[in-house]
């Protein structure tokens, strides 16, 4: 190394894109476009459907097909999918986890079509069911079915495809559930340590050969705005994965106990209001993945300034590559060695959150484990009670949120002078066309051979064998995704996660301006009870199959708080079990949480379900990312508001509730 520190240029990380819609040949088309505009891997987004193991013809993939993702229903589609791309040269990311074993069998039969070595594949399944139960929601089995799919995986791939990383341990997804770094370090941690010893319970892998398993373990992280103390939760990171690698699992060579890790930068703090912030925030959230030599993200993929309003254009996501090459290429960051090396404040922060993180892990590690605190609800409390604790205080304005609750006034944005036009827009007839081509294949697939491969499948998930040579056999049959979910649902059943909002307990200020406001909400409300002979009802509903609970939960938790009786069965409820509820616990309010797009197809439905139940006088409202010709059309279908993410205090959004009661009570 020179004595100015610099040393030989170092590599730039894989440079990704989180993207899919529509269908597979429109996605094949957006990946080959990023490629050509040096993007150097693929992240692959699923639609719902596909995530959650149902095929664009079921009842419960309604309004969701296409929308958050692209829809994979069966091997034709993972063939348009990466049409024209060499799969044995590509790098391949993969959000998929209750599927992610199917997936992997697609993407395997595809390479094997091309005539590729499986064993040259590169890329990372993420295959982290334990953060589904607490932060996604695209769970499908219960945590034993799902934690034997997720060794299949791991213990199939480092023989067969050994240089794939067949699990992404995902705290992204924790942060923004709401965890604390010290939450998002130790949940992490001991799910990584709950997956390994279900890999070593399994006996497949050789004591000598289990240093080959934790070295092909990967995570995938998140990085807020907080970006000083987010670099010092990536160093915590590496020491602590290096502490449990050597320590529990007896692994000697450093090479196998590297932290090896992607990264997506926050998507929780991105604001509808000013929008045009957002690409600051990005970038400076990048720098906590990137500054420190000694914990570099591997892989890193931005959200887009506008996923706060809808779905990012092609060129919104250049916009987040450029700003990578950027970093990468013009700046000389990747010249010299760790920057932070010798840094006390660094090195103490660093110390706070290795010891905090590790404590934690020790408390969970005493309830059993990652698998045993997801089924408690402990973990999903946490989380809910730290997300709590942020939107507080972005609400009483402890935490500054530049265009939210500080300097709200400013020149309009020229970026959304036409919102319409400022998000992509997914083709409603897609969903038609999927359920068409569907049908389609399955008239011109071999249906013995289907029948053989789904009566092999359920075989082997009722034995102890490796479900991955039968899932690839059943991928080249022709087989369906929503055949191969329903095969394993038939044989281990279905799982409903712990909501975490019964027992989350809020800690609200005694004194102050934000006191007063929730006893006047408490008073109006105990007001309208006396008159009302009951207390009001609300039955917050997460219809469809969209996963991210964090805003109907806080809704849950601050209803219940001023005093209103909450309803709250949890996410992946039809519209039929919603007017059902309706009807059994007597509500006289409800509220829809929906973020997926599927307002428009689940909305209208529930409120026609409504009609017909005779229960038209409940006031509906709905909270999402709701583009605002949308929100017209809502009311005209009759819904009382519509609520999107500028509409952070929850204190006026109870007000609005007790309102809508109110003058429904007095109507009657």
């Amino acid at each position: 190394m020179a004595p100015s520190g610099k040393h030989e240029r170092d590599k730039p990380w894989i440079m990704r894109t989180y993207a899919g819609h529509s269908t597979a040949a429109a996605s094949n088309e957006l990946y080959r476009t990023n490629l050509a505009q040096g993007q150097t891997g693929l992240s692959v987004a699923f639609d719902l459907p596909t995530q959650t193991g149902y095929d664009p013809d079921d009842p419960l993939a309604r309004g969701e097909v296409g929308k958050v993702g692209v829809p994979i229903s069966h091997l034709g589609d993972m063939r348009a999918l990466f049409e024209g791309i060499p799969l044995d040269q590509m790098n391949t990311s993969m959000t998929i986890n209750a599927t992610a074993a199917w997936l992997l069998s697609l993407y395997i039969a595809v390479a094997e079509d091309q005539n590729a070595d499986r064993a040259a594949l590169r890329g990372t399944t993420q295959n982290d069911i334990i953060k589904e139960y607490l932060s996604r929601g695209t769970h499908i089995f219960p945590p034993a079915a799902s934690m034997r799919l997720t060794t299949d995986l791991i213990t199939y791939t480092v023989t067969e495809v050994p240089k794939w990383n067949p699990i992404n341990i995902c705290s992204y997804h924790l942060q923004e559930a709401g965890a604390t770094p010290t939450q998002e370090l130790a949940y992490a941690l001991v799910t990584a340590i709950g997956v390994l010893d279900a890999v070593k319970a399994t006996g497949r892998i050789p004591e000598s050969e289990f240093g080959n398993v934790v070295g092909r373990m990967s995570f995938f992280v998140n990085a807020g705005i907080r970006f000083v103390e987010e670099l010092c939760k990536m160093r915590a990171f590496v020491e602590l994965w290096d502490r449990v690698a050597r320590e529990r699992y007896g692994v000697t060579d450093p090479k196998q106990r590297r932290f090896r890790y992607g990264v997506q930068v926050n998507s929780l703090g991105l604001t509808e209001q000013q929008p045009e912030n957002n690409i600051i925030r990005i970038v400076l959230e990048m720098l906590a993945v990137t500054l420190s030599k000694d914990a570099r993200a591997r892989a890193v993929q931005l959200p887009a300034w506008n996923e706060a309003l809808g779905l990012p254009r092609p060129w919104d996501q250049q916009w987040s590559l450029r700003a990578q090459q950027i970093l990468a290429l013009e700046t000389d960051l990747l010249e010299y060695a760790d920057l932070f090396k010798g840094s006390k404040v660094v090195h103490a922060q660093t110390q706070h959150l290795v010891e905090s993180a590790w404590a934690e892990v020790q408390e969970v590690l005493g309830r059993g484990g990652a698998v045993e605190a997801v089924e408690t609800g402990y973990i999903k409390q946490k989380l809910v009670e730290s997300n709590a604790a942020r939107l507080r205080a972005i609400e009483s304005g402890e935490q500054v949120v530049v265009g939210v609750n500080a300097y709200t006034e400013g020149a309009p944005s020229p970026l959304i002078e036409n919102l319409d036009e400022a998000i992509l827009t997914v083709d409603p007839d897609i969903e038609k066309k999927e359920i068409e081509a569907l049908e389609q294949w399955r008239a011109d697939r071999d249906a013995s051979a289907v029948a053989n491969a789904i009566a092999e499948l359920k075989r082997v998930a009722r034995s102890d064998e490796n479900i991955m040579p039968a899932s690839i056999a059943a991928a080249h049959a022709g087989v369906t995704t929503g055949e191969w979910a329903n095969t394993l649902r038939a044989v281990w059943g279905e799982y409903r996660a712990p909501t975490g909002v019964a027992g989350a307990t809020v800690k609200a200020s005694r004194s102050g301006a934000a006191a007063e406001v929730v006893d006047r909400l408490r008073k109006r409300l105990g007001e309208l009870e006396v008159r009302m002979g009951r207390r009001p009802k609300l039955l917050v509903g997460k219809p469809g199959l969209d996963g991210h609970s964090n805003g109907a939960e806080q809704i849950a938790i601050k209803a219940r708080d001023v005093g209103f009786d909450v309803v709250y069965e949890g996410i992946r409820v039809s519209p039929e079990q919603i007017v059902a509820s309706a009807l059994e616990e007597g509500v006289h309010l409800i509220g829809l949480s929906i973020l997926s797009g599927s307002h428009l197809a689940l909305v209208p439905e529930i409120v026609e379900r409504l009609r017909e139940a005779g229960l038209s006088d409940i006031p509906v409202v709905v909270g999402g990312i709701i583009p605002e010709a949308d929100t017209e059309r809502l009311r005209r279908e009759g819904v009382a508001a519509v609520y999107t993410p500028k509409d952070f205090e929850l204190d006026h959004i109870m007000s609005d509730l007790i309102d809508l009661v109110d003058r429904q009570h007095a109507a009657e």
